[in-house]
């Protein structure tokens, strides 16, 4: 994992939750920690990781991610057995 993946991980982690993540960021870190992301129908990505999954939905029109979807990313990657 670069620099700034290892950035975008403590940010998903720090409180209080930030509302500035662009999503792409988040792509790139779950793709660094060994996810596999695949396509599903419209906005959402199905994410797996150490035999855990999720769906998440791409931001749009904006770039940033929302508060919610960084609480239930930071779950997912708990669950996963990834932290700061």
């Amino acid at each position: 994992m670069g620099p700034k993946q290892q950035r975008t991980l403590q940010a998903v982690f720090r409180e209080p939750v930030p509302a500035n993540l662009a999503w792409r960021d988040v792509e790139a870190l779950l793709l660094a920690v060994g996810a596999e992301l695949s396509e599903g129908a419209g906005s959402r990505v199905r994410v797996a990781l150490n035999g855990v999954r999720a769906v998440f939905h791409r931001p749009h029109p904006q770039k940033e991610t929302d508060k919610g979807a960084i609480k239930s990313l930071r779950r997912f990657l708990s669950e996963a057995g990834v932290t700061p």
